[in-house]
Parts: C-alpha cells; structure tokens; sequence
C-alpha cells in the first residue's frame, strides 16, 4: 500500500462523507460516521489487499452507518431540527432556500425507494462507483445491483413525473 491514511482520508473524505449524507440526512452525523469509518480503515489498512480502496472505504462507511442505525433505532430523538437550524446561520436566505429545497426534493425522491435500491442510487450516480464495485459493497451480485440500480431509476423518473403533473 503506497498511501498513507492521511492521503487517503484527504482524497475520499468528500466522497464518503456525501454517500453517508446522503443516508443520514444530518451534517453531524455523517462527520462522526465519517470519522468512524476513517478510524475502522485505519485500523485495517494494513490488511487491506485489494486494488480499489475507494470501493473498500464505501464498503467500511456503508457497515458503519449499518451500525449507526441498529443503534438509533434503540434511542428516541427529541427535536431533529434543532441544531439544523443553528447550522444555516449567516448564510444568504436566498441561496439557503434554493439550496434546502434542492436537497429536500433528492431527499423526499430517495425516501420513497426501498432500501437496496436507494442505496444502489447513491452508490453509482451520486458517488460515481463502478457497477462491481458498488455490488460489492451491497454484497449482491452484479446483475442484481443493476436490476436495483434500473429499479430505483426508474422509480425516482416516475415519482418525478408525478411530481411535475401536480405543479
């Protein structure tokens, strides 16, 4: 392995922290799986033998965020919005606005999509993994990630449909 953990966590770290994002839907969370995922590879990377260390680091973000959530479902949530909004201060109303319903408009599509097929979404168009390697990080063979990936497309195509008639 000719990278170091810091070169690694620099060239990945916007990609990993966006797949998880994507996931969580909170900034806060996503840092700390993040930070997970970056301690797990560090932990591991010597082990590691394997060509592509991108599709490995979304492999190991994708178990972390596993784990995030078997956890969460244990916890109860007080108020979600609370620190969201502490976040958008001294921005530009305006560009917050357009920004916040872009994301809630990907949010609400990806929402409506089973599971196995958001996550074969997020993999491919949003963070630009080849077919093999993001069927690998599902664990499902590489026909049944294009199925989800064609599936969840073609989901995200009608839901946008409908939402285009409605306006």
């Amino acid at each position: 392995m000719k990278e170091t953990i810091d070169s690694i966590y620099e060239m990945y770290f916007p990609h990993i922290y966006r797949f998880l994002l994507s996931l969580c839907h909170d900034h806060y969370t996503a840092e700390d799986l993040v930070q997970e995922t970056f301690f797990r590879a560090h932990l591991y990377i010597e082990n590691y033998e394997g060509e592509n260390i991108k599709s490995w680091l979304f492999t190991v973000a994708h178990h972390a965020f596993i784990d995030y959530e078997r956890k969460r479902k244990r916890t109860v949530i007080k108020e979600e919005n609370f620190f969201t909004k502490l976040f958008h201060r001294g921005k530009d109303s305006e560009d917050q606005m357009v920004l916040s319903e872009e994301i809630q408009e990907i949010i609400t599509l990806l929402e409506h999509l089973p599971k196995q097929q958001k996550l074969a979404v997020l993999l491919h168009d949003f963070n630009e993994l080849p077919y093999q390697e993001a069927a690998t990080v599902m664990n499902v063979t590489l026909a049944n990630f294009k199925v989800l990936l064609f599936r969840g497309r073609q989901a995200i195509r009608k839901q946008k449909g409908v939402n285009e008639g409605d306006r």
